[in-house]
This record gives C-alpha cells, sequence and structure tokens, in this order.
C-alpha cells in the first residue's frame, strides 16, 4: 500500500472545475495592488493576546493550500505571534491540505477549524483559486466567512494572499491577480483585514533580482554566482523557508502594525447582509456512515490502518472493493459531491442522481501511483428541491496502464493497481441531507 498527504496532484480535478470560469472572468476589474488592509483590524484577538486569561490557549488556525501546509509562513507567523505577546500561550489549527481551493475549503472549515474555536483564522486560497471564476471565489469565500461568525462571532479572519510565478503579471503593473481582487470584494464588504505577503516578491522580480525557480545555493560559491539576485523557489510556486517564506513573513510583520491600530474595542462580529444571495453559508460535510452504505463497506480505523492514520481529516474514512456495493443517499438542496481517496487500487463508480441517466466516472487518474485527497462531483446548479444519489462500484477497471501513461507513469507492481476499490469519507453538501 502506498500513500502520501496530497499536495499538488489534485490540481488535475480543480483544473476541470476552474479553467472555464478562467475563460469568463478575463474582464473582471483587478483591485490596486497595495500590501495590507487594515480596514476592522483584529480587535478581538489582539486583546485576548494583550491580556491572557491564566492559561486559556489563543488558537491561530491556517486554512488554505500546499503553501500554507509548508513549514513556511504559517510556522514563522505564529512564532512570531509568540515573540509579540510572551505571556500569552499560542496554538495552531493547521488546515492546510495542498492543492485545494476555497471551494473545497468551505465545506471543510467546521469540521477542520471551526470545531476546534480558534481565535484567529488566516485564510489563504488566492493561488488555488487563480482559475475559478470570480462569482464562485465570491460564494465560497464569503461562505468560509458567514460560517465561522455563525459559529463563532468572536474569532477575527484575516485573508492573506501568496504570489507565483505564473500570477505575478498583474502585480508587475501594479494589480492584485483576479483571485485576490474577488477576495478583496468580500473583504471589504465584512471589514476584515488583508494582507499580501508577496508584494516584495514582485517588487524583486520587476528589479530582476528574484529568481523565480532554482536550486536553493548552498555554498559559498554558489551564493556568490547569485550576486544581488534571491533565489524564490524550487518551482516558481512554493516558496524555499529559508528565502520565499522569510518575505512573506516579513510582510505580516509590517502588516500587523497597521492592523493593530485600526482594532477598536473587541465585540462580536456582525453579519452583514450578503454579498452573494447564493453563497455557500450552507455548506457542509456529511460523515459517509451517514448515507446507507451496503454491507461490503468497511470503517477504517486510524489506530489500525495506516491510510485512516495517514489520512486523518476523513475522519470516517471506508472502504469497498467488490462491484455491486452501493452508497445511497438522499439530500435536499443545490450541490452534492463526495469526498474520497483516489489511488493504485482504485476502481470505477456509477453515479445515479434522480432519474437521470447514469454516469461512470473513474476514481483512478495519471497521479495515481499513490493515495490521495480527492473530490467527485455528483451533481451542482441543482433545483433546490429533494435529490435521490446511489453510487455502484463498477464491474471493470478503468485501463489503468494508459491512464498512467499519460504522465509517463508505468505500473511498477501488478498487485498494487489490481483493484476496484473505493474509499469514501464524506458527503459534501450544499443543503441537508434527508434522513
Amino acid at each position: 500500500m502506498s500513500f502520501r498527504v496530497p499536495v499538488i496532484p489534485i490540481l488535475l480535478s480543480w483544473l476541470v472545475l476552474h479553467l472555464a470560469g478562467a475563460a469568463r472572468a478575463d474582464d473582471f476589474p483587478l483591485a490596486p495592488a497595495e500590501e495590507v488592509h487594515a480596514r476592522g483590524g483584529l480587535p478581538n484577538f489582539f486583546a485576548k493576546a494583550a491580556h491572557p486569561e491564566g492559561d486559556k490557549e489563543i488558537k491561530v488556525a491556517y486554512l488554505g493550500g500546499s503553501i500554507t501546509a509548508q513549514p513556511g509562513w504559517r510556522v514563522k507567523s505564529l512564532a512570531h505571534l509568540r515573540s509579540l505577546f510572551p505571556a500569552a500561550k499560542f496554538s495552531e489549527i493547521n488546515a492546510a491540505i495542498g492543492g485545494t481551493g476555497s471551494d473545497l475549503g468551505v465545506f471543510r472549515v467546521k469540521q477542520d477549524v471551526l470545531d476546534q474555536h480558534p481565535d484567529l483564522l488566516f485564510v489563504e486560497f488566492a493561488v488555488n483559486d487563480g482559475g475559478a471564476a470570480p462569482e464562485q471565489i465570491f460564494r465560497c469565500v464569503e461562505g468560509i466567512v458567514r460560517q465561522t461568525w455563525k459559529a463563532n462571532p468572536k474569532c477575527d479572519i484575516c485573508f492573506v494572499y501568496t504570489v507565483t510565478e505564473a500570477l505575478v503579471g498583474p502585480m508587475l503593473e501594479g494589480k492584485y491577480p483576479r483571485a485576490a481582487s474577488a477576495m478583496e470584494k468580500v473583504a471589504e464588504h465584512y471589514g476584515i483585514s488583508s494582507i499580501h505577503m508577496g508584494m516584495e516578491v514582485a517588487k524583486l522580480a520587476k528589479e530582476g533580482k528574484l529568481v523565480w525557480k532554482a536550486p536553493l545555493p548552498k555554498t559559498d560559491a554558489e551564493k556568490a554566482s547569485l550576486g544581488d539576485k534571491f533565489v524564490f523557489s524550487g518551482d516558481g510556486t512554493h516558496p524555499y523557508p529559508e528565502t520565499g517564506h522569510e518575505l512573506y513573513l516579513q510582510a505580516i510583520v509590517r502588516a500587523l502594525e497597521p492592523i493593530r491600530a485600526a482594532s477598536s474595542k473587541p465585540a462580536p462580529h456582525e453579519l452583514a447582509a450578503p454579498l452573494m444571495a447564493d453563497n455557500y453559508e450552507r455548506a457542509r460535510l456529511v460523515p459517509i456512515g451517514e448515507a446507507q452504505l451496503s454491507s461490503g463497506f468497511v470503517k477504517l480505523d486510524p489506530a489500525k490502518d495506516p491510510m485512516a492514520k495517514s489520512f486523518s481529516r476523513l475522519k470516517d474514512l471506508h472502504r469497498a472493493s467488490q462491484p455491486g456495493e452501493t452508497i445511497r443517499f438522499k439530500f435536499k438542496g443545490t450541490r452534492a459531491a463526495l469526498y474520497d481517496l483516489v489511488g493504485p487500487d482504485c476502481g470505477q463508480v456509477i453515479i445515479t442522481l434522480d432519474d437521470k441517466p447514469p454516469k461512470t466516472v473513474a476514481r483512478f487518474d495519471s497521479y495515481c501511483t499513490y493515495h490521495r485527497l480527492a473530490t467527485l462531483v455528483i451533481g451542482s446548479e441543482l433545483p433546490d428541491t429533494e435529490h435521490t444519489v446511489r453510487i455502484e462500484i463498477h464491474p471493470d477497471q478503468p485501463d489503468k496502464a494508459k491512464i498512467l501513461a499519460e504522465r509517463n507513469n508505468t505500473i511498477d507492481k501488478p498487485e498494487r493497481y489490481n483493484g476496484t476499490a473505493i474509499y469514501p469519507g464524506a458527503i459534501l453538501l450544499l443543503g441537508e441531507l434527508v434522513r
């Protein structure tokens, strides 16, 4: 059995969902690029940090993608907060999953963040939402805000934006990229502080002093060969903790002063009227065990099963492998998806939604030399009525050798790839399960 915590490969499904949005949104107005917008500040957080209550922890949550998952700005910013407020006791809620955007974040924010009762929530999705339509970003990011303040009105929120070589273009012209521009509209509507951690990165790039991707220099000779240039990352996206993430940290350090100055008297946040009437405030993650599972499904125990231990975010991870095993459920709402794993031993499923013709979808793709988190959209933009879903394991395996060849991967050990398994963990609903 082979598996990894996902970092990039989930981008395959992300690209399918987002490229159409990119084509439709080329004329979206871009916001002027500034490093910090203090707005309403972080009044509750600063009040708690400056006057801690005994041993009560101040919980800082980080919801984002692989740039946040790295041991970089997340780890460094928490250390900086500890240095600013040495009397306070801080703890971290690490809710970063590589290769995922706000369209998954809005469904998992309750389980991964809010159930732990954070005092401060950083939201980082500007890179992984880079191909999403602005309207979809509005719905998802606003859903995160509204769920947070509905569950915990005293939790402060700060949007943080990162940058990549592919997305930096507008910043060289003094504008935010499209995803950050869309998130700024949500931030402005709710008075949420925001920090663009990539402003200095863009400045150095424009001055010709940034090397976007190169090995990190180690020897004196390698460092001397760079002259006054600065190596940002090894891939143009994920900064080195020693270099690019240091630039991100310094942006936060600079931004905290004006944000603190803007922070007024601590008070619960009041929810304004929605920016988007169809925002994803209703998004929820339902454990797969609440659906009707056929007898061949087995719940995996993290104490005994290494797969369940590795993918602990799927708290109700199940496995079934025999053709004909089924998942059935009904829901009232407008969208449903399966939150699962894909990997070498996975097969394909037959999905039947209401009275529509069944469709066959593989739970295997060209990255599946190991297991990783994935989502499978069952239906979206549906009438807000009751719907019936049936998911059945298909008797035939997909052509795994052909699929792997798309990325020049091969079947190394046939026994690893022989199977029609599925690994469901949850249902992502925009609505409610009908019991």
